[in-house]
């Protein structure tokens, strides 16, 4: 039986005013990290300067300073420049965001057990809570 070391991952990126995520940004990946439905595996930070500039900042060397020392990074470097390349053309000039790598940690279970059933998952695909949302209250408007 295969037993993964890594469950599907997902790249989320945050953006924030200034050049770091306030303290409740943080939280809720703290919270989420600490009961275990995510592992934090990389974090980056990515500005926009008014004339289009990239600039990034590895967070592994200063996790502390951005309240996240007890969640540790698993696996830095998994955010590639080409990720971060293709992410910062969502960053509006004078902006930041964060760049998080996030294991989905209930699906690495289900990963193994899928494997070890022989199960092969062809596809999936993510729909964004925004759209779930507006489609089940239109769904619900009209009964």
């Amino acid at each position: 039986m295969t037993q993964f070391t890594y469950g599907p991952v997902e790249l989320y990126l945050v953006g924030f005013e200034g050049d770091r995520p306030s303290p409740g940004v943080v939280s809720a990946l703290t919270e989420l990290i600490d009961n275990g439905s995510v592992r934090l595996l990389d974090f980056v930070i990515v500005s926009r300067s008014e004339s289009g500039e990239i600039t990034v900042a590895e967070v592994e060397d200063q996790i502390d300073d951005y309240g996240l020392g007890d969640s540790g990074l698993s696996a830095t470097g998994l955010v590639a420049e080409e990720d971060i390349a293709e992410f910062a053309e969502l960053i509006p000039p004078g902006a930041s965001a964060a760049l998080v790598a996030l294991e989905l940690s209930w699906a690495r279970t289900l990963a193994d057990r899928l494997d070890a059933s022989g199960g092969v998952v062809l596809r999936t695909e993510r729909i964004p809570a925004p759209i779930v949302n507006a489609i089940t209250d239109a769904l619900a408007s009209e009964q």
